[in-house]
């Protein structure tokens, strides 16, 4: 086991992930490769705790408004982790979406999940509630713990959906009884939400005596006002003010990693007093170099709100 599945074991705050997307399937395989150098190269350098990555999915069904981006399918993502980045001396965080497995294939999935010396997953439902999938996320979790108890199970948690419904951490209390260790959350743009999501945590947690798990906040630079319309098209709240600044910036991109670094420098604190375990999750899915290096930058600033 690894220094991350150490402290996921010992519920620790302060772990630190960077979280990119797979390239697209069609990509060949003289790109592959040296687009995996360049991430093994730059992810080396980072002071994080593991990389995550993950499963895209077209989610067409989760919005009635068109995708402001067109979907194109990605390598498979544990092939992008475990073999592409395989020399990367580094825990994977693997995100799978179950709704299109069968109990066999996720049952094989694990099993070679398993065997590996740090085995992390983030189990993934189907995009929206409407969709009927032939594996249920429950089935899934109940399926992980019967047939590979060593593989460390992550959920999602998302603070929007609390904003909505106010069960979130009832979610995410359901999730840990089911073998969820660890959650990570969508991309935090509202900071009310997720006070709000820590603050019932907290006092569910108390109220059951019973202890949290590290909730590993998602922080995603934004560079572009189409940008923003795909971040708002997959769910992420973005209060009046900010989209509206966000829109009219001269540098929305120095303007979103500001905000972002605000933002955790008021939830870190915050967490700390409730006795919640948080983390961060910086992601760095754009092929654009600019909001590569805009993800860096952020990491270090996130990190050293932490260390302050």
């Amino acid at each position: 086991m690894s220094v991350l599945c150490d402290r996921v074991a010992a519920r620790a705050a302060g772990i630190s992930l960077y979280g990119l997307a797979p390239p697209k399937l069609a990509t060949s395989e003289p790109d592959l490769a040296a687009v995996a150098a360049r991430q093994r190269e730059r992810i080396a350098a980072l002071p994080v705790d593991g990389v995550v990555v993950y499963d895209l999915q077209d989610e067409a069904g989760r919005n009635a408004e068109p995708r402001p981006f067109p979907f194109l399918p990605t390598v498979d993502p544990t092939q992008w982790a475990h073999e592409y980045l395989d020399r990367l001396r580094m825990p994977r965080v693997v995100y799978r979406c179950v709704a299109a497995d069968t109990k066999i294939g996720l049952a094989t999935w694990l099993n070679r999940l398993q065997a590996r010396p740090s085995p992390l997953a983030v189990l993934v439902g189907a995009p929206t509630g409407a969709a009927r999938p032939e594996l249920s996320l429950h089935d899934a979790y109940a399926l992980a713990r019967k047939r590979a108890p060593d593989v460390v199970l992550g959920g999602i948690a998302i603070a929007e959906r609390h904003a909505r419904r106010l069960d979130e951490h009832e979610r995410i209390l359901a999730k840990t009884r089911a073998g969820c260790r660890f959650f990570v959350t969508q991309a935090v743009y509202d900071v009310t939400a997720t006070k709000s999501l820590i603050s019932d945590y907290a006092i569910a947690l108390k109220q059951r005596d019973e202890s949290p798990v590290p909730i590993i906040l998602t922080f995603s630079p934004c560079g572009s006002e189409k940008t923003l319309a795909f971040m708002k098209w997959l769910g992420i709240a973005f209060p009046r003010w900010l989209d509206n600044d966000l829109c009219r910036a001269r540098d929305p991109l120095a303007m979103s990693v500001h905000v972002c670094e605000s933002i955790f420098a008021e939830l870190w604190p915050y967490a700390n007093e409730h006795g919640i375990p948080i983390g961060i999750n910086v992601e760095s899915v754009s092929i654009r170099r600019a909001e590569i290096d805009a993800a860096t930058d952020l990491l270090s600033r996130l990190r050293a709100v932490m260390t302050r």
